[in-house]
């Protein structure tokens, strides 16, 4: 049975950066496709970064060029590279899980197609 748990979350200024990882428990890493989602009242959320278990990788749009997700194999881990934070990133962040499940580029990140998540890691920022 697959478990995941996030870590690295905190508070930090607007402009700022901050790396959040999450560590899979359970057989056969590499053949889960991982994912970040944000919860957050009354702002943007939603799903976030996503690296498939052919490392493909894809984002939502209100974090690329700022967000870099990527999977370490060998650690069982996925890293979620925030900089530039502003303001609406505040939020839970989300780490989960799910065997073979390809990134499609025809639609957003869905929370539905993913069945094992973490507790979640807080990180605020401030303006």
């Amino acid at each position: 049975q697959s478990q995941v748990m996030e870590s690295g979350g905190g508070s930090v200024q607007a402009g700022g950066s901050l790396t959040l990882s999450c560590q899979f428990s359970g057989p056969s890493f590499d053949r889960y496709s991982l994912a970040w989602f944000r919860q957050a009242p009354g702002l943007e959320g939603g799903g976030i970064a996503m690296v498939d278990f052919t490392c493909t990788t894809k984002y939502a749009e209100f974090v690329k060029g700022r967000f870099t997700a990527s999977r370490n194999n060998d650690k069982n881990t996925l890293s979620l590279q925030m900089s530039n934070l502003k303001p609406e990133d505040t939020g839970m962040y989300y780490c989960a899980c799910r065997g073979f499940l390809r990134v499609d580029d025809r639609r957003p990140i869905d929370p539905t197609e993913f069945f094992t998540w973490g507790h979640g890691t807080q990180v605020t920022v401030s303006s």
